[in-house]
């Protein structure tokens, strides 16, 4: 039996710890999450991170996701700038790198697809 999951309050969705962000380079951002999906090669769940700098990659895999709370920026390689606050919607494709600055904790609700 298929059965679906309902979140009405996301923002009260309650994380596992990850632990500290590595490569930090300003403040010391701490990450959580909880998967609410993982199939084949499909993942979805929601994620945290509190204030600070360090660097992304997305290696093997793509991610969008929707921002629920926060605010911060993610600046690519090539110099684009997103600004992060809820309702914000972003697509990082696979091979994107670039660095985050949150301001304010963000949390957001991603799908994951990893590359076959």
């Amino acid at each position: 039996m298929q059965t679906q999951q309902t979140f009405g309050d996301p923002l009260s969705l309650s994380l596992a710890p990850i632990g500290p962000r590595a490569g930090a380079t300003r403040g010391e951002p701490v990450e959580s999450a909880t998967v609410l999906s993982d199939h084949d090669s499909v993942e979805t769940g929601v994620w945290e991170v509190t204030p600070g700098t360090f660097p992304g990659r997305k290696s093997g895999l793509q991610e969008t996701f929707v921002v629920l709370a926060g605010s911060g920026t993610i600046t690519g390689s090539e110099g684009d700038i997103v600004e992060l606050h809820p309702g914000a919607v972003v697509h990082q494709p696979d091979g994107w790198h670039g660095v985050w600055d949150v301001v304010e904790t963000v949390r957001k609700a991603y799908v994951v697809t990893r590359a076959h």
